[in-house]
């Protein structure tokens, strides 16, 4: 028998949007790139990560939506952001980096749909970003 290739390759999630158009200048904004579009989804990459956007609102399922961005330095992105003043250009909300006790310093970002982004780094092994502690939840 063959043995089956069953190797995955990466996984995106289908960010939901109120205001798709908005939304792409919002992402465009923090440091996304929009390789590609339609009228009712995006490609939207910042480096090696990525996620399609939709143009697709459900109140109940983007209030309970969320994303996990794991970075080399999450201060940095949140001084990045707070740069580009979004919480008052797009009507976002911000939260501040904060060390959690699964071993990551992270902060909050909701998006202009209600989509809770949470944008973090590892602490204790800055460096091993494809290897979070096992101990992790």
């Amino acid at each position: 028998m063959t043995a089956l290739n069953l190797q995955a390759v990466e996984i995106k999630a289908f960010v939901p949007a109120r205001d798709f158009a908005k939304s792409l200048r919002f992402y465009e904004r923090i440091g996304f790139e929009i390789p590609w579009s339609s009228d009712e989804l995006a490609y939207l990459r910042h480096g090696e990560t990525s996620f399609l956007l939709q143009n697709f609102f459900v109140a109940e399922h983007a209030n309970n939506f969320q994303m996990h961005l794991l970075v080399r330095n999450a201060d940095d992105w949140h001084r990045h952001l707070q740069s580009l003043d979004v919480v008052t250009e797009f009507g976002v909300a911000l939260g501040v980096p904060e060390d959690r006790p699964w071993r990551m310093r992270d902060f909050t970002l909701i998006d202009p749909s209600g989509v809770l982004w949470r944008i973090a780094h590892n602490l204790g092994a800055p460096d091993s970003l494809d290897t979070p502690a096992q101990d992790n939840p």
